[in-house]
């Protein structure tokens, strides 16, 4: 086992510099954007146009790899990355980031899946399990250390600018220097909706909600705390301490859904997530203190609703069919994330900072409402027919790849080529 995970020790940190770079980047273009006057629609816009490349990249990039090969796919990824954060820099304007901010989306997607790409086929698939579960830890430290680093200083010059792009840089080292040329194609998912309702409608409705709320609070929460009053060093930490107890809150959540209805643990956290709404809608808090507990609290319960739901659409997915299912979820909750921040951009310039909160409480009434009536409809899941809860990240950085690499189903299929890559 140590030795496996030590012969992935330069993937490991090829994505944390990934991962770093992106959650920079993710938290100082909201802030440094609102701080240049830019409107809250535009600031919303900035988490649409992510998703949409994102989403896009997901679907795409395979094609692009299966042409001209993963370490040259990889290295015109990150580059594109880091070209679009050096050109944020220099033209402060709200059309040119939207459309900036796409592209970065579209190469972050890219890039993840390579790297998850090669941490799959050189899994052995006895440790798949633990592998996934510490690239999950790196990720979401890389991700918390990257806002954090912007509690370092402000955001009115061009050094997180020049930073940001320099770890995108940095993560084609572990790839650029790999002999291999031709691992296995990339992960390649379809939408089909009609087939993902028959498996699980609250996994349906749910995961577009779920979508729609993490998107929101993933790309305004800053914009939030920003016009709150906050500082830029109690700005991440709110932002991060969120994404942390939302990675935290996930273990003993798993546990509980593993023995009783999935569906009920869903509306119990989502009732959760809809307490943080009620106090950032109706009391409005100004401390800085209670704004960040309230976070630490919304963040804990919105985090887990993801992996809640795909565990529970997997329940009821046939022999051999996880992998498509858990992929169909996620580009549904991409979909949601491209409706997100913008609908809530536009309530908050009408109702302030709290129209943030107005859209995700929105978004948790309709699911609880839903998972509610369906329970009255379906009776659940027999106990030794569900699979096993997997944790996720909380941050908008699933791929196909990430599905493949954490199912049980690849666990249990000899890979002919492992050993190979970086």
């Amino acid at each position: 086992m140590r030795q496996q995970i030590l012969s992935l020790a330069t993937l490991f940190v090829g994505a944390a510099f990934l991962f770093f770079a992106g959650g920079m980047n993710g938290l100082l273009l909201p802030v440094r954007g609102s701080a240049e006057g830019f409107s809250d629609v535009s600031l919303g816009f900035l988490g649409t146009g992510w998703a949409v490349g994102f989403v896009t990249g997901c679907l795409l990039v395979p094609r692009l790899v299966a042409g001209v090969g993963h370490i040259r796919s990889f290295s015109a990824m990150a580059a594109t990355a880091a070209l679009s954060i050096l050109f944020s820099a220099l033209l402060i304007d709200p059309i040119a980031w939207i459309i900036l901010r796409s592209l970065a989306g579209f190469a972050f997607a890219g890039a993840a899946m390579i790297v998850e790409s090669w941490l799959s086929e050189r899994t052995d698939t006895r440790y798949r399990g633990t592998v996934f579960g510490i690239y999950t830890m790196v990720n979401l430290s890389a991700i918390t250390l990257g806002q954090l680093s912007l509690a370092g200083g402000g955001t009115s010059g061009l050094e997180f600018f020049i930073l940001a792009a320099a770890f995108y840089c940095l993560a084609l080292i572990p790839t650029a220097v790999s002999s291999t040329s031709t691992p296995k194609p990339l992960a390649q998912v379809k939408l089909d909706i009609p087939a993902l309702w028959r498996n699980s409608p609250v996994a349906v409705v749910a995961v577009f909600f779920v979508g729609m709320s993490n998107s929101s609070f993933g790309t305004l929460g800053a914009v939030f705390g920003e016009q709150s009053g906050l500082e830029i060093a109690a700005i991440s930490l709110f932002v991060s301490i969120s994404i942390l107890a939302g990675a935290i809150a996930q273990v003993p959540v798993g546990i509980i859904s593993d023995r009783v209805d999935r569906r009920l643990v869903l509306v119990i956290m989502t009732a959760i997530a809809l307490v943080g709404d009620l106090i950032f809608v109706l009391l409005q808090p100004q401390s800085a203190l209670l704004i960040i507990a309230t976070g630490a609290l919304f963040g804990g319960a919105l985090f887990t609703l993801y992996p809640i739901v795909v565990a529970h659409a997997n329940d009821h997915a046939a022999p051999g069919d996880s992998v498509k299912v858990s992929g169909g979820l996620l580009l549904i909750f991409g979909v949601g994330s491209i409706a997100g921040p913008l609908l809530a951009g536009i309530v908050m310039s009408f109702m302030g900072p709290r129209g943030l909160f107005i859209i995700t409480l929105g978004a948790h009434i309709i699911t609880i409402v839903f998972a509610l009536w369906r329970m009255r409809r379906r009776q659940a899941v027999d106990q030794e027919n569900k699979g096993d809860f997997v944790m996720a990240s909380p941050a908008r950085t699933a791929t196909p790849e990430t599905v493949a690499l954490s199912s049980q189903e690849a666990a249990e299929t000899p890979n002919p080529r492992e050993g190979a890559g970086p």
